[in-house]
This record gives C-alpha cells, sequence and structure tokens, in this order.
C-alpha cells in the first residue's frame, strides 16, 4: 500500500501572536530555515514522496512561492485550505480525497525530530491500523498523555491536570485508509475541537493501536511557543555548527535519498542566490 503525508501548517497560532497575524508560525526561520522545512524532511526522510499541506488561505502563496509543487525536489506537493482552525483531527477530514483510501503519515507543521529515521520507516512499514509514539517528558500535562499498565497501553489523555505518566505523544501519527470516516465520526469536544486523541483513542479500543516508545538519542522539538521556537534555533545551531551537516536541508534530502539526480540539484544550485545554504548545497557535487 501506497503512503502519503500530511503537514498541518495550519491553527491559530495564537501562542506566537504578534506575527501569527500575517501569516502562519510555519513560514518562522529555525535557526537558518522556515520551519516548515523539518516537518517536510522528515516525511521525506521516511520515504514519503506525496504530501498535502494544510494551512489558512493568508499562507498558501507563501508557502507555493517557497515550496511550489515540490516537483524540484522530485516529489509532489498539493495544498488544501483549513477555513478555521478545529483540531488536528479536523486534517484527516479536509485531506480526505487527497487519502483516498491510502496509508497516511500525519506530522505538525511545528514538530522537529532528530535522529535516526529507522523508527519511522518501519512503523510505515509495519502499521496495522494506526501507530503513535511516546516521547518523555518533563511536562506532560501539554500535550496527549500514554497511560501505561504492565507496559501495555491503556488510555490516552489529552492535556491531563494530573498526569499518571511522562509520555507524551508527539505530533507524528500513522494511520490506515480508515483514518478519514474515523475523524469524520467524531464529536468536537468542550473546547470545539476534534481532537486527534479521540482518533487514537477509536483505535486503541478497536485494538488497532501500536506505540512505539522513542528512547533516548533521539530529540523531539515542540517549536508552538516564543521559548520553545529559540531552543529549536538553538538546538538546530549547535548540532549544525559541531557536525558541519545541516538538519533539514530538504534538498540535501532529495538527493541522498534519490528523488533527483546530480543534474538536477545542479539545476536548483544555480537558481539560488549566493548565500551560505547555497553553498552548503554545492559542497554535495564535490
Amino acid at each position: 500500500m501506497k503512503t502519503k503525508g500530511i503537514i498541518l501548517a495550519g491553527g491559530a497560532g495564537s501562542r506566537m501572536f504578534p506575527v501569527s497575524t500575517i501569516y502562519s508560525k510555519q513560514l518562522i526561520m529555525v535557526y537558518d530555515k522556515p520551519m516548515i522545512y523539518y516537518p517536510l524532511s522528515t516525511l521525506m526522510l521516511g520515504g514519503i514522496k506525496d504530501i498535502l499541506i494544510i494551512t489558512n488561505s493568508i499562507t498558501i502563496p507563501f508557502l507555493k512561492k517557497l515550496l511550489k509543487d515540490g516537483t524540484h525536489l522530485g516529489i509532489k506537493i498539493s495544498y488544501e485550505i483549513q477555513d478555521k482552525p478545529e483540531g488536528i483531527a479536523q486534517s484527516l477530514i479536509i485531506g480526505s480525497e487527497f487519502i483516498d483510501n491510502e496509508q497516511i503519515v500525519l506530522i505538525l507543521g511545528d514538530n522537529i525530530f532528530y535522529g535516526s529515521y529507522d523508527f519511522l520507516r518501519n512503523a510505515i512499514k509495519n502499521n496495522k491500523g494506526a501507530t503513535i509514539f511516546g516521547y518523555y517528558v518533563s511536562n506532560p500535562e501539554r500535550y496527549g498523555v500514554i497511560q501505561f499498565e504492565n507496559n501495555k497501553t491503556i488510555s490516552i489523555i489529552e492535556k491531563p491536570k494530573v498526569s499518571k505518566s511522562h509520555y507524551a505523544v508527539p505530533g507524528l501519527y500513522i494511520y490506515d485508509e480508515t483514518c478519514s470516516r474515523v475523524a469524520s465520526e467524531l464529536k468536537p469536544s468542550d473546547r470545539g475541537e476534534f481532537e486527534i486523541t479521540d482518533v487514537n483513542n477509536v483505535y486503541l479500543k478497536q485494538n488497532r493501536l501500536n506505540v512505539i516508545k522513542l528512547g533516548r538519542g533521539f530529540a523531539w522539538l515542540d517549536t508552538g511557543t516564543p521559548s520553545s521556537l529559540m531552543d529549536a534555533s538553538n538546538f538546530i545551531e549547535t548540532m549544525e555548527k559541531r557536525q558541519s551537516l545541516k538538519i533539514g536541508c530538504i534538498e540535501e534530502i532529495a538527493y541522498n535519498m534519490k528523488y533527483i539526480d546530480k543534474n538536477s540539484l545542479k539545476s536548483l544550485i544555480k537558481s539560488y542566490p549566493t548565500c551560505s545554504y547555497k553553498n552548503y548545497i554545492e559542497k554535495l557535487l564535490m
């Protein structure tokens, strides 16, 4: 079965006010690249080449100018509008025609993942129903939280006031072809949103939910607040300077994944202005 990808780059972005009054936060720079590059690179590294970006009508022209239709990266990018942000699960309804009875990987546009991507490729390959991930955090009350009993998942609770677990659900989910139907049958929560936690709990009740814990050596960064955005930028800067390797460089990923060949990369380089980003990509041809 083919696997497609969805990036949810919408939301009100209220925690990023006042810049969120101009455009989606996914266009904000995280160190040296727009935020949207990082979730896009995650999908590309997962082997996904057919991607839908969901955002608001104001931001779509900027994203199309930035990423076009993806042909230059050897992938296909399409766009849909989220008129009103009503929860993460709404993306599965908006993207129902795009999903078209295929497996889907949904990633939030403000989530950054760093480490080996074998976990994602294996999860995509072995998914039977839905797969989510658990990441140990110190402040689980900000997220959907997974509760375990004898190492078995027994519940997922959205932003609990008192958490019985430190395992949060990152904004990365794998769903089978039934996900749009599951989402369309949900009722809005008390805060008026279609909760992705409710989707996960449906799969859990059906005994079709797999939970994979992400251990040490892997980083998940949520850039939804000014403070976390600064932390992420500092993290990216530190790693790139130490290793002289970029994180989330979509041209490098496209080339290494053989989505584009050397001639295509050369053409891309010629179209870029003189800058450190271009200099880095040029080194791939040496």
